[in-house]
């Protein structure tokens, strides 16, 4: 007896498999992955972004907040003392910049963002409370990989997807950003995720730096890891400057705060 030709939810779920395998695809390799033609693969596409299966930044397609919410990172009582810790400093930076900010710590490969606080002029953003992104191109992610050797070593051997012009695109370029991080004792990012969207980012640590750290950050201890970081957005780049004293300021205090809960 003949199979059946795959319906359109059978092809739907083929692009969405495709898309789940790679860490962000073109149309084009979408439709060479599922054998599909372009023009069925790009209606489903279609479908799929509007019900948040998939999102598309640019050319590439990667997998929606749906898909999120229906296998969410697994909470931990570590990362609700994070969140219950840090909270009122990301209130607090909040106050101080009136700009979108995040809370945000370590999971695998990814940040996980455990609170965010939306400024009265929202920029579009992929990050949701309780949802993952890649640790190489967001601001949180790299004030934390500057401070975990053994995160920093596993997102080092790829893949660097290009969701941008400025992403991070080797294992080299994320050592070098990696170190001035540690020099400035601060993270930026210029649109590497999503265009158009640039933030200042500080690590937070358990306890403050002792003072030989706080001279010479680039020597910080190695067993001295990031447990979390605070960031704020802003809508170009000329606006860091002024987020950028503000954000390391709060995250000093609150290193203090997790050092002492």
């Amino acid at each position: 007896m003949p199979e059946d030709a795959p319906s359109p939810i059978d092809r739907a779920f083929a692009v969405l498999r495709a898309t789940a395998a790679g860490s962000g695809l073109t149309l084009s390799e979408l439709a060479r992955e599922t054998g599909l033609p372009k023009s069925t693969t790009l209606r489903l596409l279609g479908a799929l972004e509007r019900n948040r299966a998939v999102t598309r930044v640019g050319p590439l397609y990667r997998l929606g907040p749906i898909v999120q919410d229906l296998d969410p990172i697994p909470a931990s009582p570590e990362f609700e003392r994070i969140r219950t810790v840090l909270t009122p400093f990301l209130a607090h930076l909040f106050e101080a910049t009136r700009a979108t900010v995040h809370l945000a710590t370590l999971h695998g490969d990814q940040v996980v963002y455990l609170n965010k606080l939306h400024g009265p002029r929202p920029i579009p953003s992929p990050s949701r409370i309780g949802g993952g992104l890649p640790a190489y191109c967001t601001g949180v992610g790299k004030a934390m990989l500057a401070y975990d050797d053994e995160a920093a070593h596993r997102v080092a051997e790829g893949p660097f997807v290009a969701w941008t012009d400025t992403t991070i695109t080797s294992a080299d370029q994320l050592a070098v950003e990696l170190a001035g991080i540690r020099r400035r004792r601060r993270s930026l990012d210029h649109a590497e995720l999503t265009p158009g969207l640039y933030c200042v980012a500080a690590p937070v640590f358990e306890g403050e730096a002792p003072e030989s750290d706080r001279a010479h950050p680039e020597r910080a201890h190695p067993e001295r890891r990031a447990v979390a970081a605070l960031s704020a957005s802003a809508p170009d780049e000329s606006a860091l400057r002024r987020l950028e004293p503000l954000v390391m300021r709060v995250a000093a205090a609150a290193s203090r705060a997790m050092g002492s809960s």
